[in-house]
Parts: structure tokens; C-alpha cells; sequence
């Protein structure tokens, strides 16, 4: 390229040279030509000196690059090599967590016995009941289960309740706690006396888990096994139309392994900190509908104001 660049200088010089040279003895409009050539050579030459520059410029930064990618690797191996140990301690206990994996029951979460009693109560009650043997969860359908609007169990669910109840005592399940969630659709809440004790769709499903969780600890499964939540309307599993769906009013049971330690009294397993503190307490509650089974309070997340059409 320097080369190049002293070429087009001594090629541009020897016109000007020629062009002033001439200039008295040649017509004025060869001169012309003659200079304006010239000087178009002199703006290539400044062009190939700037197109110079930035090339060095980016040997530069080229170089610079190439020597901080050298000292990353050497960094790099540094670190690889003093860090072999620990990576064959996770990767042993790679190993070993794939085969507890592989050794669980094919058939979900829950013990092969629990999944069969669970499956065979859900077949019992279609209309009322569903079963996910790979979640470990049970669905009851709140149009079977509770009248619009209201949280007390319908007589005709309780015994479905109640085996259920003894379900959950069974001695296969001592290390496992349930997760008593409500939900409902998007309708809103527009009936005075039902929003004197339901406020909100959240209100309403929380108040419905805990009349289930209720109706399971008296059927003598212990308190501190049953967790109660309620999302209201925004955990849909189908769209809402513009009444709403009945898929989406359910009060969903799910069976989990303990994460709290009843001996300790301490959190642990998925529930818990890696500190071992416990979760937070609960929100505020409201009171619910007034009934013999309805809970005594509910947790309020939202309260978003209701709407004309009943729930």
C-alpha cells in the first residue's frame, strides 16, 4: 500500500509538472484538463493515506484483541485446572441424582398403591372428580361441589371428601402434606349477599379451599399437612367466555412430599429456605359466609372492584 501511495505521488507530481510546463505553449482548455486531473490525484492520494491510517488503526486494536484473548485462555486453563475436583463432585452427584431418577415409580410422584386408590375415587365420581397421577393431583369440579357463589360443601361431595380424607391418612403418605388450591372464572361477584362474605373471586376461592381443608381435618387429617390458597380467577386452564367456564371454577388438590420438618420445626425440601427460616406468614383475611362449615378467614391478594354479573 506504500507503495501504491508513492506511485500516485510521483504520477500526480509529474502532471502538475507537465502542466505548468506546457501551460504557455498549449490551449487553455487542456490546460484545465491537465490541473483538474492533477488535483483529482491528490484527493485519491489523501483518500489512500486516510484508508492507511485506519488499517494501522485496526492491526492495531487487532493485535490488542489477540493478546487479551490469549491471556482469557490462559486465565481459563488456570481455572480449569484447579477446579477438576469439583467438577467430578458434581458430577457424581449428576450421577447419582439420575439414578434415583430412574428408580421412581414410572407412574408419578405418589406411591404405585396411593396412585390406584386415588385413580379408582376419580372413577367413582367423574362427574365430580379428576386425577393426575403424574402431577399428583385431584380436581374437584366446585359446580358439583359447592352451590354458585357460596363456600359450603354440598352435602352430596362430602363423602367424597371423606375418602379422600382417609386417603391422605394412609401410612404410605406420613411424609407427604397436601396443597388445597381455589379457583375460579372471571366472572364477577354482583350478588349483595354473596359479596358480604366474598368480596372478590379471590376471596371466594380462598374461602372454598378452606372449607375443604376444614372438612379434611375433621376427618382427622392433621393441620399441619394441609396448605390452603386461592387464585381466584387468574390461573384459568380454559378461556373464559363472556359467562366464564366451568373448567376453570375447581378447587385443585395437590400431594407433595413434606417440606416442613414437624420434629424440628423447621422448613426443608422444596418448601423451605436454603437458611432453613421459615415462609412467610400468610395475608390478611377476610370473613367469610356464616355457615357451619364455612372457614373463619380467607387471604385477600386482590380486590378488584365487582362487576354487575353474578358468579
Amino acid at each position: 500500500m506504500n507503495a501504491l501511495a508513492a506511485h500516485r505521488i510521483v504520477f500526480g507530481g509529474s502532471l502538475v509538472t507537465l502542466a505548468l510546463g506546457f501551460a504557455g505553449c498549449v490551449p487553455q482548455e487542456k490546460y484545465d484538463a491537465a490541473v483538474t486531473a492533477a488535483r483529482s490525484y491528490e484527493q485519491q492520494l489523501g483518500s489512500t493515506r486516510d484508508e492507511l491510517s485506519t488499517s494501522r488503526a485496526n492491526e492495531d486494536r487487532l493485535r490488542s484483541q489477540i493478546s487479551q484473548a490469549r491471556a482469557d485462555l490462559e486465565s481459563m486453563q488456570g481455572l480449569s485446572d484447579g477446579s477438576k475436583v469439583d467438577l467430578e463432585k458434581l458430577r457424581d452427584a449428576y450421577d447419582a441424582l439420575s439414578k434415583q431418577v430412574a428408580g421412581m415409580d414410572a407412574g408419578g410422584p405418589l406411591p404405585e398403591n396411593i396412585n390406584i386408590l386415588l385413580a379408582s375415587l376419580a372413577e367413582q365420581y367423574p362427574d365430580m372428580l379428576q386425577f393426575d397421577a403424574k402431577t399428583g393431583m385431584l380436581r374437584f369440579l366446585s359446580d358439583v361441589t359447592f352451590d354458585s357463589g357460596s363456600a359450603r360443601v354440598k352435602d352430596s361431595a362430602r363423602e367424597v371428601l371423606r375418602r379422600f380424607a382417609a386417603i391422605l391418612n394412609n401410612p404410605e403418605l406420613a411424609a407427604f402434606e397436601t396443597v388445597v388450591t381455589g379457583h375460579t372464572d372471571n366472572v364477577r361477584i354482583g350478588k349483595p349477599e354473596t359479596l358480604k362474605n366474598h368480596p372478590t373471586n379471590t376471596h371466594l376461592s380462598a374461602h372454598r379451599a378452606i372449607s375443604v381443608r376444614d372438612l379434611l381435618v375433621g376427618d382427622g387429617v392433621s393441620p399441619n399437612r394441609v396448605e390452603v390458597a386461592g387464585w381466584g380467577e387468574y390461573r384459568p386452564i380454559v378461556e373464559n367466555g363472556p359467562r366464564g367456564a366451568a373448567q376453570n371454577r375447581r378447587v385443585e388438590v395437590f400431594i407433595r412430599p413434606m417440606t416442613y420438618d414437624t420434629s424440628s420445626g423447621s422448613w426443608g425440601g422444596s418448601g423451605g429456605g436454603s437458611s432453613g427460616e421459615p415462609r412467610p406468614a400468610a395475608a390478611p383475611r377476610a370473613t367469610p359466609e356464616k355457615d357451619s362449615t364455612a372457614p373463619a378467614t380467607a387471604p385477600v391478594v386482590t380486590r378488584p372492584a365487582p362487576e354487575k354479573d353474578p358468579n
